[in-house]
């Protein structure tokens, strides 16, 4: 029964997506309906995942699935992070395509699919298995990417992204048939056994996981694969681009952690490469977004800094007893900061998406006060003030360095967050230091704005929920 009830939310988001696929025929069946079905799944799913509850790591239907498949209570919580990204992502995708009119009821279809290749993904405790995830996944996200096919900058994205993606794919298929040739295996545990009873570096193995990690940096926006992340988030829908940072980055970094943690050798022989990745990657995502002015773009380039953060969490973890509660937490506390942002630019960027830049939102706390202030909220959580989620989570990185013994890489973590402040207050000072320029109408439903707030309290939620390291 626990194996089944861990498949449910599974099952629920797979059968939602063909149902949805299946009334995109009708010309009776509403776009807003639809919306509303793809809510009521994403919920129900939801709730079927809390049922799985705390317990230990289980192999489901280990006959069945002969091992493919584990969960654990951080599949658990990726699980939840992720079905929460999907139903706060529907609702602002009914306020968004209220006012820009290029939606069909194939959107929220897809974007169910997407979800089920992220939570299959989650479980995955075998290459193939994951590759499989992984393009279901990636290809969902494709088509959201470039869904409006009137917008140049949307097919630009759309075709930056497919073919760097496609490369990314290859690395991982080259990845797994190198890993294969060497331990005769796909499976983690094996390859983790391979990797505990033999003393000597294996050239095939070494390959392959090389592959396999730059398959994985790329879908995470890491350096040096983050070329791809400034344009596609540019060109995506606001909806869309608060789905793909959040979800597929909390997708990717459990199968990436879950990888990593497979046995100790193969985590100590990859540190250094991590560490230097992670520095990159924060500085250099910095360096990104303190030369942009538009928001998109900013949190484009901050979600590569904070893909920095989780690397150095995934460089701290101990593969004796790996929980991943400090990856999992971060994750959470990003989720609710990056879309909480995305929910607010769904509500109030207009159509076309006319609000886009720093100046265009001029003294937007003297017409939508609470706008503003649910902003605020989400970048100070992102820039890691207190008491908001986003503190707690650089806090518990940090921390689980210094534990490690990493203590530069602890110490640039802390430098790199200062560094950040610097384009989250502009905005800030941007909404409350300017005259309004003008009212901010906005004419869509009220959906997107009650997310808003709704993560607002998350992010204080979640940063007064404590976790042991």
């Amino acid at each position: 029964m626990h194996d089944f009830i861990s498949l449910l939310p599974l099952i629920i988001i797979g059968s939602g997506a063909i149902l949805l696929m299946l009334f995109s025929a009708f010309e009776k069946i509403q776009l807003e309906t639809a919306s509303y079905i793809s809510m009521g799944f994403f919920a129900a799913a939801f709730l079927a995942q809390l049922l799985v509850g705390c317990g230990p790591e289980t192999v489901l239907f280990d006959k069945i699935f002969n091992g493919m498949l584990v969960s654990s209570n951080f599949t658990m919580i990726a699980g939840l992070i992720i079905l929460g990204c999907g139903f706060f992502t529907a609702m602002n995708s009914h306020t968004y395509f209220k006012i820009n009119l290029f939606c069909t009821l194939e959107f929220y279809a897809i974007m169910l699919f997407g979800a089920c290749g992220m939570l299959l993904l989650t479980l995955s405790q075998e290459l193939i298995t994951a590759f499989i995830s992984l393009e279901i996944m990636s290809l969902s996200i494709y088509i959201l990417v470039g869904y409006d096919r009137s917008n140049v900058t949307s097919t630009e994205a759309i075709l930056k992204y497919l073919m760097l993606g496609a490369f990314a794919g290859a690395f991982f298929t080259m990845g797994t048939a190198l890993i294969y040739g060497g331990t005769q295996s796909t499976k983690f545990a094996e390859i983790g056994s391979f990797v505990a009873g033999h003393s000597g570096t294996n050239p095939l193995v070494l390959g392959g996981v090389f592959f396999i990690f730059v398959a994985f940096l790329f879908k995470a926006a890491a350096f040096p694969f983050h070329a791809w992340v400034i344009d596609v988030y540019d060109g995506a829908a606001a909806p869309v681009t608060g789905f793909m940072a959040t979800a597929l980055k909390t997708a990717v970094f459990t199968i990436f952690a879950n990888f990593l943690a497979i046995n100790g050798a193969l985590h100590k022989d990859w540190i250094t490469f991590l560490f230097y990745i992670a520095v990159f990657t924060m500085f250099g995502g910095n360096l990104i977004a303190i030369g942009q002015n538009s928001i998109k773009r900013m949190l484009a380039a901050s979600g590569i800094v904070h893909s920095g953060y989780l690397l150095i969490a995934l460089v701290a973890i101990s593969t004796d007893n790996f929980t991943g509660t400090v990856v999992g937490y971060y994750l959470a506390a990003y989720a609710v900061g990056t879309l909480g942002i995305f929910s607010a630019l769904s509500y109030l960027a207009g159509e076309g998406e006319k609000r886009a830049t720093f100046d265009d939102f001029r003294g937007l706390a003297n017409v939508r006060p609470y706008s503003a202030a649910a902003i605020t909220v989400f970048l100070l959580s992102m820039a890691g003030i207190p008491p908001t989620a986003g503190f707690m989570a650089k806090f518990y990185v940090i921390t689980s360095a210094f534990t490690a013994g990493h203590m530069t890489l602890a110490v640039l973590g802390i430098v790199s967050s200062i560094l950040s402040m610097w384009y989250y207050l502009r905005l800030i000072i941007h909404m409350y230091f300017h005259e309004a320029e003008e009212c901010f109408e906005t004419g869509g439903s009220p959906l997107a704005a009650a997310a808003t707030f709704i993560l607002v309290f998350c992010v204080f939620a979640i940063g007064l929920y404590p976790i042991v390291i």
